[in-house]
């Protein structure tokens, strides 16, 4: 943990951030890990709501600190014409605001986009909403399993003869807010070409839909639905998993040459004469019998055999990892991907940084905020003296 000195590409840009649960709150911890001075603006008494759920570790909620690390916690009542009042002097003086209300509540809060605009031309505004703020379906809650069911990801995952089958991780949450980081950064170095800010927007669905990839220049080209394969490749085959002694390994000859490399480390460069699997094609055309053939000689060796023995012919493969070896591989660790928080309350494990910067990597500034633990120090920044800021405590505001 380093001290409060700036550090990281975004040093100097203050985010206000009104967001919770996990789509917006990951994005403006992706912004604090850069070096943002993220504000988390909280209700008074309760906060995110995601501060009592999951696993509660010496009365914290390991959930919340996955998705709100790097930033500085403000109680708001933002109900109140105070906590409005006090919200417009930290608009006055911050990059960026982030919000994930449904369209139309923060316009009821007198923060509608013209409003925005005109009194803060240099603000960026982010938002994460389930479909978009224009269409018949601006105004419906949304929530991950919802926008995977509705993009068509849940409706291309799942084995052929068995239900549509949803992503484990809050997929389109996480993937909204990634683009929502990306596309602030693109409006702010925009904004230091003309000065002035813009209106960034991304939605559940839409993020899932952009990721459909193959699979929907496939439909696009051919009209045809593609058909659930399960843990296959819906195009190339062998690709996917195979069975070892002692487990699963999962095997990813991509290409031709890949193929015969693959088939030449097994040993069976001659299955390429057999006109059932002579092209990929065909080779999709007579998968079962293929699959057959290579797991009764996958079978014969352990996972650890097979993963040394392909890697080395330049094949890729891998073991199907359970979270504890996944935080255990020495890749993992080499990539310092579960990192560790130190809290007033104990050490709090966390995901670490997926992306790298030589010059400026991210790092952890500060630990997952306590309900409010800012509120006093942010709000003496705008210069509110201590009898106002009591007042406005006992009044609820703060």
């Amino acid at each position: 943990m380093t001290d409060s000195q700036p550090y990281g590409s975004l040093a100097g840009i203050r985010v206000i951030d009104l967001t919770r649960v996990i789509s917006g709150p990951f994005c403006t911890q992706i912004l604090g890990d850069h070096g943002a001075d993220v504000v988390k603006v909280e209700s008074p008494g309760k906060g995110d709501v995601v501060r009592g759920q999951g696993n509660m570790i010496n009365g914290e909620s390991w959930y919340f600190a996955q998705f709100n690390r790097n930033k500085r916690s403000l109680t708001l009542d933002l109900r109140s014409d105070e906590g409005r009042a006090i919200l417009h002097r930290l608009l006055a003086e911050a990059d960026v605001l982030v919000e994930n209300f449904r369209p139309g509540v923060l316009a009821r809060m007198g923060l509608d986009d013209d409003t925005l605009r005109e009194r803060y031309p240099q603000l960026v505004v982010g938002r994460i909403n389930g479909f978009g703020s224009t269409g018949p379906y601006r105004d419906r809650p949304a929530y991950d399993f919802i926008a995977q069911a509705m993009s068509g990801f849940m409706g291309v995952n799942g084995p052929a003869d068995g239900e549509p089958m949803r992503a484990a991780p809050p997929i389109s949450d996480m993937v909204a807010s990634q683009n929502l980081a990306f596309g602030i950064c693109a409006a702010l170095v925009r904004r230091e070409r003309t000065g002035q800010g813009d209106i960034v927007e991304t939605a559940l669905t839409n993020g899932l839909i952009a990721m459909l990839g193959y699979l929907a220049a496939e439909f696009f080209a051919t009209d045809r639905l593609p058909a659930r394969t399960g843990n296959d490749h819906p195009m190339l085959y062998p690709y996917g998993l195979f069975k070892a002694s002692d487990g699963e390994v999962a095997i990813a000859p991509s290409n031709d040459t890949m193929v015969e490399r693959f088939l030449g480390a097994l040993g069976r460069l001659d299955l390429l004469d057999d006109a059932r699997f002579a092209d990929n094609a065909r080779r999709m055309a007579n998968r079962d019998a293929l699959r057959e053939i290579l797991n009764g000689i996958i079978q014969t060796r352990r996972v650890d055999d097979w993963i040394e023995h392909l890697n080395r012919a330049g094949v890729p493969c891998g073991r199907v990892h359970d979270l504890r070896e996944t935080f255990a591989d020495p890749q993992v660790r080499a990539q310092e991907m579960r990192l560790e928080l130190e809290q007033d309350s104990g050490t709090v494990p966390v995901t670490g940084f997926p992306v790298k910067l030589r010059e400026a990597p991210a790092m952890l500034c500060h630990p997952v905020p306590r309900l409010g633990e800012h509120t006093r120090q942010l709000l003496g920044e705008l210069g509110l003296a201590e009898r106002e800021l009591d007042d406005l405590a006992a009044r609820g505001v703060i």
